[in-house]
């Protein structure tokens, strides 16, 4: 009976060896066709030799410590919940899509507050689309560059109407579909909403990616952004392509940072080449530094020329190194990738602007009279104080005359300068406007309040507020600060917002100055004071 049974065991062992073996190498074939199918994706030519993945062991590995990173270290963020939890695609379609719309140059922690707030009123696409636009500016208020809330709602609208609530499911629909979503947005939806297997080049993928590979020329060129888009495609992990999509921007975001980068806890630092670029440097400094004595009998002046960077083969005349060697500064280390050409300043303007305010009786709250944008240009849509662009330089008194005007048109009836003072100046800056605001205020009488004509065609929409409405509607950061102007040169004139400066009288205190220039240079001969005279006692003048 033993024998039966162990003859049985044999059996079964033997049995489940063959199984093994035909499960392996069916994996083996499975892993051999995905590496053959992911060939055509690495990048190939002149530079694939040192700014390209050519090991797809390692890239391979690049990915197993990657996400297992990331599933450890990952934050908890209301979109990534979403992404995991929610089962109807469209649901989650949209949801990774109004993040990635509103994390477009604004940081996660500004953004997790209005994510959540936007979800809970319009949780799906249906409820975005019945909005209106002045619903849609009075929720993003705050949250800067207005028109991603524009076309974030426009594009909730056009799969309502056109696709019949189904959202396009991948990057190349997507892109081409909906208003705003470009191509790094429309791949991140894809592949972290549908599956889609494709990488992601967004400013955290790009520091990484230029690190890991030592790419080193103008990160904004066309060469370098094509040569991260297929580094990015090349990477994906098939499998998890929106976890390690996230993977890579979360790495950028925490870890692989523009300053102080941590790359001692980065888990892939054992393939980055900048992080070896570093070690090859520091290495090289202590055999100089050891051998200095000795060498520099033999080297002469020659020592001081050996470049501090590896000589890196196959990468002559490259196109994705440092323009030359001597643009490597060792004291930046890791941080000499990427580089990036210098901004563009952005444009000074200068704007009139007038808090208008009433009161119908002395027990009601003050209102504030407020004006909407055109639909179309920077703010489209958003409410304001009256104001006008200046287009040239103006003394006071032609501003006061300009403005008076403008609310004279606005408010239909003849608006004296009785009530009229000059606050200060509020600077805002835009992505390329340096905006300045010199800012004006005027109240009401009662008398003038019921001449405001309602409904004038040539003249913009507007509306009373009070200071609660005013904060609810749809008005930009910008408004704020001018609103905080008016607040505090109400009360003590102190001023709380570091962008808020008020200025008395510039002419006066210029003839000031120079009358105090004037007068130290008559009682001193328009000599320089040495620093013993301010010690000295004064002496006074005889009568």
């Amino acid at each position: 009976m033993s024998k039966m049974r162990t003859t049985e065991r044999l059996r079964k062992a033997s049995l489940k060896r063959k199984k093994n073996v035909k499960s392996s190498s069916q994996s083996k074939k499975l892993c051999q066709e995905q590496i053959k199918a992911e060939v055509p994706r690495i990048l190939t030519g002149k530079e694939a030799a040192y700014h390209s993945f050519k090991d797809l062991i390692e890239i391979h590995s690049i990915r197993a410590f990657l996400l297992s990173w990331y599933d450890k270290s990952k934050r908890e963020l209301p979109w990534r919940r979403m992404a995991v939890t929610e089962s109807d695609l469209n649901k989650r379609a949209y949801a990774v899509w109004v993040s990635e719309i509103m994390l477009q140059q604004t940081q996660v922690v500004t953004v997790i507050n209005y994510y959540n707030k936007w979800m809970q009123r319009w949780p799906t696409l249906q409820d975005l689309a019945k909005a209106t636009l002045e619903e849609v500016n009075e929720m993003w208020s705050g949250l800067g560059y207005y028109s991603r809330g524009r076309r974030l709602y426009e594009g909730a609208q056009k799969v309502i109407s056109e696709f019949k609530g189904e959202m396009p499911q991948n990057a190349e629909e997507l892109q081409k579909q909906l208003p705003g979503v470009g191509r790094y947005t429309a791949s991140a939806i894809a592949s972290i909403a549908f599956g889609q297997v494709t990488g992601v080049v967004d400013g955290n993928a790009v520091r990484v990616l230029c690190r890991v590979r030592a790419i080193g020329a103008d990160s904004t060129s066309s060469t370098v952004i094509e040569a991260l888009w297929m580094l990015a495609n090349a990477l994906v992990d098939p499998l998890r392509p929106g976890d390690f999509n996230q993977a890579i921007m979360e790495l950028g975001a925490t870890v692989c940072t523009p300053k102080a980068p941590l790359c001692s806890e980065c888990p892939v630092k054992a393939h980055c080449r900048a992080y070896h670029q570093v070690g090859f440097e520091l290495s090289l400094k202590k055999v100089l530094k050891k051998q200095e004595s000795v060498s520099k009998r033999l080297l002469g002046n020659t020592l001081s020329k050996i470049s501090p960077t590896p000589d890196i083969e196959e990468c002559e005349n490259c196109s994705l190194c440092l323009p030359d060697k001597e643009s490597w500064v060792g004291s930046l280390g890791v941080m000499n990738f990427p580089r990036k050409a210098a901004k563009k300043l952005p444009r000074a303007e200068r704007t009139l602007t007038c808090v208008v305010t009433r009161k119908r009786n002395a027990e009601d709250a003050e209102e504030y009279f407020l004006v909407q944008r055109p639909n179309i240009g920077l703010l489209a849509g958003m409410w304001e104080f009256p104001s006008i662009l200046l287009e040239s330089e103006m003394t006071e008194k032609e501003q006061k005359c300009k403005i008076l005007d403008r609310l004279t048109e606005l408010l239909g009836s003849s608006v004296t300068e009785k009530n009229f003072q000059y606050l200060g100046e509020v600077v805002h800056i835009f992505s390329h406007i340096h905006q300045t605001y010199v800012v004006y205020s005027n109240s009401l009488n009662s008398a003038s309040i019921d001449t405001v004509k309602q409904g004038r065609t040539k003249c913009p929409s507007f509306r009373w507020v009070t200071k609660t409405e005013f904060q609810q509607s749809a008005v930009s950061t910008a408004m704020k600060k001018v609103l905080q102007l008016f607040s505090h040169s109400s009360t003590d004139g102190k001023l709380l917002d570091k962008d808020v400066k008020r200025i008395h009288d510039s002419e006066t205190n210029r003839n000031k100055q120079k009358e105090r220039k004037h007068k130290a240079s008559t009682n001193h001969g328009g000599k320089q004071l040495s620093m013993d005279s301010f010690f000295r006692p004064t002496v006074k003048e005889s009568l």
